[in-house]
C-alpha cells in the first residue's frame, strides 16, 4: 500500500531519496528471491517429494495464498502504523528466509512444505507492500517511476532462483532453495542496518473492513482495480509457467545440464532483466504520457505475446526467446500504475481499504490462473495453453479505456491521463 502523503521532506536533499531508492530496492530484490524458489525446481521437487503433477502449481499458489492472508492480517491490525517499517520489513525478510531454508528438513515431502510455502508468502506480505510504503513519501512528484523501479527489483528478485537453477554448481533443488534463503538473509541485513529512515512524519493509510462497500461503489477506483486484476491474471501465471514452457520447447534442441543452464539463464533474462527494464520504462512512460495510455499499451503488447508465443513452441529458439523477452518486458511494465492510480483517485479515508482490496483480490486471482494453466496444459499442450492468459489484458484494457473517458482521470499523474 502507498501512503497518502504528497509532501516531500524538506530535511532530505534530492540525492538522499535516490540513495533510499537504491537500498530499499536492493533489500526487496534479495528478500523476494524466495518467492519462486520452489517453482524454479518444480520437477525436481515433484520427483523428490513424490507429488502428483496436479500439486505442482501449489508450490507457487500456496505462496500467493499466504501473501493474501498476511497482507489482510497486516492491514487489519494496522501493523505498519503500530510498528517501525524497518522492523516489519526485516521480520518479513527473515521469516521468508527461514521458512524457505526449512524446506530442506523435509526430503520426503508431505503437507508441511506447502504450509512453509504459505508462511513464506505471509512473510513477504510485510516486505513488498512495506517497501512501497517506505519509499513512496520520498517521491511525491516521480512516484510512478520510483515505484516502477521498486517493482523492477521485485521482478529481478523473483527471477533469481531461475538464475541459480541454471548455474552448473547449483543445479539441484537443495542448492536453489538454500541459495535463495541466503539472499533473503542478506536482504534482512540491509533492511536492519543499511536502508535509511525517512526523516519526515509517516502515516500509512488505514484499512477498515466496513469501508470496502464504499470502495466498491467508487467507479473510478474500481476501474483501476479491474485493470489491475486483469493484469494479475496474466502476470504471475506467466512468471510461473514460462520456465516450464521454455524447458519443454528447448528439449528439441538441447539436453541435460546444457538444457538446464539455457532454460535457467533465459528464464532469468525474461522475468528478471526484461521485467526490470519494463517496469522502469512503464513508470517513466506513465509519468510522461499518462497512466491509462501506458497501461493500455503495455497490456496490448503482453496480451499479443500471450497469444503468439505458443506458435513458437519447438521452433527456432531465437524466435521463442525474442517473443518471451518482449512478453517479459511488457507484462510487468504497467504493474506499478494501478496502485498509483488508486492513490490519485481514492478519497484519503478510503485509500487504505482500496489498496488492500486491490492487492488481495489480485493475488487471489493469480491462484486461479496459475492452476488453470497447469490443468489445461495436458489437454491443450504448450502450443495453445498460454493463450488463456490474454483474457486478463483484454479485460484490463477495457477497464482503463473506460477510466480514461471519465473526468476523474484528470487526477492521474498530475493531469496526464
Amino acid at each position: 500500500m502507498i501512503p497518502t502523503t504528497d509532501k516531500p521532506c524538506a530535511k532530505s536533499p534530492g540525492a538522499s531519496r535516490w540513495t533510499a531508492l537504491v537500498w530499499i530496492t536492493t533489500a526487496e530484490l534479495l528478500a523476494m528471491s524466495v518467492w519462486f524458489s520452489a517453482a524454479a525446481v518444480t520437477m525436481a521437487l515433484v520427483h523428490q517429494w513424490h507429488l502428483p503433477l496436479s500439486a505442482a502449481p501449489w508450490l507457487t499458489a500456496s505462496v500467493q495464498l499466504g501473501f493474501v492472508a498476511g497482507a489482510l492480517l497486516s492491514a487489519t491490525f494496522g501493523l505498519a502504523d503500530r510498528l517501525p517499517l524497518r522492523r516489519l520489513m526485516a521480520w518479513g525478510s527473515l521469516g521468508a528466509a527461514v521458512s524457505t531454508m526449512a524446506l530442506l528438513a523435509f526430503p520426503s515431502g508431505g503437507w508441511e512444505p506447502f504450509v512453509l510455502r504459505a508462511v513464506t508468502g505471509a512473510s513477504l506480505a510485510v516486505v513488498y507492500p512495506v517497501a512501497v510504503q517506505w519509499l513512496a513519501p520520498w517521491f511525491p512528484q516521480q512516484r510512478g517511476l520510483a515505484v516502477g523501479i521498486l517493482i523492477g527489483g521485485l521482478t529481478l528478485g523473483s527471477a533469481l532462483p531461475h538464475l541459480l537453477a541454471g548455474m552448473p554448481l547449483v543445479q539441484n533443488w537443495r542448492g536453489v532453495l538454500s541459495g535463495s534463503a541466503v539472499l533473503a538473509i542478506i536482504g534482512w541485513a540491509l533492511v536492519k542496518w543499511v536502508v535509511p529512515e525517512y526523516p519526515g512524519a509517516f502515516h500509512p493509510p488505514a484499512f477498515r473492513w466496513n469501508r470496502i462497500g464504499s470502495v466498491v461503489r467508487n467507479r473510478p477506483v474500481m476501474l483501476a482495480n479491474l485493470g489491475y486484476w486483469g493484469h494479475m491474471w496474466e502476470l504471475y501465471a506467466m512468471w510461473t509457467w514460462i520456465p516450464a514452457f521454455l524447458f519443454a520447447s528447448e528439449q528439441a534442441f538441447w539436453h541435460g545440464p546444457v538444457l538446464l543452464g539455457i532454460t535457467g539463464s533465459v528464464s532469468f533474462a525474461v522475468i528478471g532483466v526484461a521485467g526490470f527494464l519494463g517496469a522502469l520504462a512503464g513508470g517513466w512512460a506513465a509519468d510522461r504520457w499518462g497512466r491509462t495510455r501506458a497501461t493500455m499499451i503495455a497490456m496490448g503488447i503482453s496480451g499479443a505475446m500471450a497469444l503468439i508465443i505458443g506458435l513458437t513452441y519447438r521452433q527456432a529458439p531465437g524466435l521463442t526467446f525474442l517473443v518471451a523477452i518482449i512478453w517479459g518486458f511488457s507484462v510487468i511494465a504497467d504493474s506499478a500504475q494501478f496502485s498509483t492510480a488508486v492513490t490519485e483517485l481514492s478519497p484519503s479515508h478510503l485509500l487504505g481499504s482500496a489498496l488492500t482490496l486491490q492487492m488481495a483480490v489480485g493475488f487471489l486471482i493469480t491462484i486461479g490462473s496459475i492452476d488453470l494453466v497447469g490443468w489445461l496444459e495436458p489437454l491443450w499442450g504448450w502450443s495453445h495453453v498460454m493463450m488463456i492468459l490474454a483474457v486478463g489484458p483484454l479485460i484490463g484494457i477495457g477497464a482503463m479505456a473506460r477510466l480514461r473517458a471519465r473526468p476523474e482521470s484528470s487526477n492521474l499523474a498530475h493531469g496526464h491521463r
